[in-house]
């Protein structure tokens, strides 16, 4: 059904098929204490342990302004993202069962080339396909409020109506020792009657560099599908590719163990947000 859906909603042809956005900002939370980090590209130096006085720097859609021909190039970017994610969900090769819950939620996981692991979340949500939209993209800025372990996200500009850049930090936890991260990152949205499916990746901008205190992790390519269970039902289909580097020293047995758990985490809170609606 996936390839359909795509195929419908996107009008993207295979193979050519990596917000949420930040979502994958909860696996944060679950991690707990990490070995001392200090950035190895030679470019950016991060202070390894904040003060507790330290406050990020408030992200404001002024702080980036795109030329036109800049908004194509996010645009293209956004798509492409796109693109990548679902064509690695489209692979079936691969995939593993690591997680299934008794409320019928199920996540698989595969690893790409360079030992990097992904993880695919499959669940059944009481809500329609646009108030998930609205929830997952057109109100982005208000997640923090029903999201626990995520402090702020902006929306610094909106690259036509399918496309935006994001700021994040995530929410600060007891015994981290490198304090919160930060996520800069573009999303797409394509948005039909009976399905949405939101892309996005990693971006950098020189005009928002990383911030003193922050690790600046990286997600994407990555991507959600929604899609209406049944015709006239509220019920959505969610499908969640999570796929995040968090820029640490952590060995990979604890992220990959602390990732899955995080997208229950989140699919927790998400429901507990519709349960009000």
């Amino acid at each position: 059904m996936l390839p359909a859906v795509v195929k419908l909603c996107c009008g993207i042809s295979y193979p050519h098929l990596r917000t949420m956005t930040g979502l994958q900002r909860t696996a944060l939370a679950v991690i707990g204490q990490e070995i001392t980090y200090r950035q190895q590209s030679g470019q950016i130096q991060h202070q390894l342990r904040p003060q507790a006085s330290l406050r990020f720097h408030e992200a404001r859609p002024e702080d980036v302004k795109p030329a036109k021909a800049d908004e194509l190039f996010y645009e293209q970017q956004g798509r492409e993202a796109m693109s990548k994610a679902l064509s690695m969900l489209e692979d079936k090769d691969g995939w593993k069962a690591e997680i299934t819950e008794s409320n019928g939620d199920v996540i698989h996981s595969k690893v790409l080339s360079g030992s990097r692991k992904v993880f695919r979340l499959e669940a059944v949500l009481e809500a329609s396909v646009d108030e998930l939209y609205d929830l997952l993209f057109v109100r982005v800025e208000e997640m923090h409020q029903w999201n626990p372990n995520l402090q702020h996200i902006k929306v610094l500009k909106h690259v036509g109506p399918e496309t935006i850049i994001t700021h994040e930090v995530s929410a600060e936890t007891a015994g981290n020792l490198i304090g919160q991260r930060d996520f800069l990152s573009i999303r797409h949205s394509c948005k039909r009657k009976s399905s949405v499916v939101i892309g996005g990746a990693a971006i950098h901008l020189e005009s928002f560099p990383p911030q003193a205190g922050f690790v600046r992790a990286e997600d994407g390519p990555t991507c959600i599908i929604i899609q209406a269970l049944d015709e006239g039902s509220r019920k959505s289909r969610f499908t969640w590719l999570l796929n995040m580097d968090i820029k640490g020293w952590l060995p990979k047995s604890i992220v990959n163990q602390a990732l899955p758990r995080a997208q229950l985490d989140f699919t927790r809170h998400l429901r507990r947000r519709l349960d009000l609606s």
